[in-house]
């Protein structure tokens, strides 16, 4: 601690979070400094300091708040990202009614003939299968495989190996317990083939620079993970169509990202972000960008203007505020294009159903 800075305790839903910062630190910066700990928006915090509410644009020291001094934060109901309040430490989000379905499957085995179909088929598709690994007869049939799902086991290693795999173009390992030690990257940034890598659900706090190598990757899931920011080489995958990191703790978006030029589909909610790079103005192929859940309190003005295809902007449970989207160039278009996507999934429905009933009037 700085000689210049004082510690408090802020008390909220019954634990004690600790804050060092500078006395002449305002109110809204404490606020801000909160969110991350308490997925609480600022607008939502309430400081409470000997009975007063303190004011958002006051310093700590005029509202006599000094060195070992304790707060009350009561977090307005609503007003929060993510998955609501953190009551506690973050836990694993491998949910329990996952891990109580695969403890209850008992593990299939893999036998000659399951062997023989991949060869055929090039589709491993092995997800719920109790497992804790990867079977060696993956292994085995290693050029004839397109796509491995291994989705909702209890796998806990992708090894060396994943490299042999060299036709591979779907990987699909979610929901399982894969952290960043237990994945080996290296092998796995050699599939050159690979167009989706799906790890959402697992155990995450970062990836690796090295993912940048997947050239050819059209699709990447890695949402539900505690990932904090994503890669600067994310960049190099130019080939990119859509994007799900929502459910996460990033909070903040490197500015490569506006070398993705391919994206179709952003999907960022329930984050940590305050602000987006000005980049995202050269997405010009952009359709949907799913923002809720953030702490977001304004877009790249430019964002309506360059991103002509933009039809689908969620921001609920952000700051920003529909007059201050309106005052964005480009608003006009953006909200034409937004009512014509509205009407048109509003008439399929209508004709889908129409035609449904006739089709089985006919037979």
């Amino acid at each position: 601690m700085g000689d210049n800075e004082i510690k408090i305790t802020v008390k909220f839903c019954g634990r004690p979070i600790p804050i060092t910062l500078s006395p002449d630190s305002t109110v809204l910066r404490l606020k801000n400094l909160l969110l991350p700990l308490t997925n609480v928006l600022p607008r939502g915090q309430k400081l409470i300091f000997k009975g007063k509410v303190l004011a958002n644009e006051e310093t700590l020291g005029v509202a006599g708040v000094t060195n070992g001094v304790k707060l009350m934060l009561i977090g307005t109901q609503g007003v929060h990202q993510g998955d609501g309040p953190i009551l506690k430490e973050a836990q694993s989000p491998i949910t329990s009614r996952k891990t109580d379905r695969v403890r209850d499957m008992k593990m299939v085995p893999v036998g000659k003939t399951s062997s023989e179909r991949w060869k055929a088929t090039g589709v491993i598709a092995m997800a719920e299968h109790n497992l804790k690994a990867i079977p060696d007869e993956v292994w085995d049939c290693s050029p004839f495989i397109r796509v491995l799902d291994i989705r909702t086991n209890s796998i806990q290693c992708v090894p060396d190996q994943i490299d042999g795999l060299t036709g591979l173009k779907k990987l699909l390992l979610d929901a399982n317990d894969l952290s960043n030690d237990s994945i080996s990257w290296v092998q796995l940034a050699k599939l050159k083939h690979l167009t989706v890598l799906s790890i959402s659900r697992n155990c995450l706090n970062s990836l690796p620079g090295i993912l940048g190598h997947l050239t050819a990757l059209q699709h990447l899931d890695v949402s539900n993970n505690k990932l904090t920011t994503l890669p600067t080489e994310i960049g190099l995958l130019s080939k990119l169509e859509v994007l799900k990191a929502n459910n996460n703790r990033i909070s903040f978006l490197p500015e490569s990202i506006g070398n993705c030029t391919s994206l179709i589909e952003i999907d960022l909610s329930s984050n940590l972000l305050s602000e987006l790079p000005v980049t995202l103005e050269n997405l010009h192929y952009l359709k949907a960008l799913h923002l809720d859940n953030n702490a977001l309190k304004s877009l790249p003005t430019t964002l309506f203007s360059k991103c002509v295809q933009l039809s689908t902007l969620e921001l609920h449970n952000t700051e920003i505020t529909m007059d201050a989207l309106r005052q964005l160039e480009g608003w006009d278009d953006f909200d034409k294009r937004r009512r014509a996507k509205h009407q048109k999934q509003l008439d399929f429905r209508v004709m889908g159903s129409t035609e449904f009933d006739e089709g089985a009037d006919k037979s």
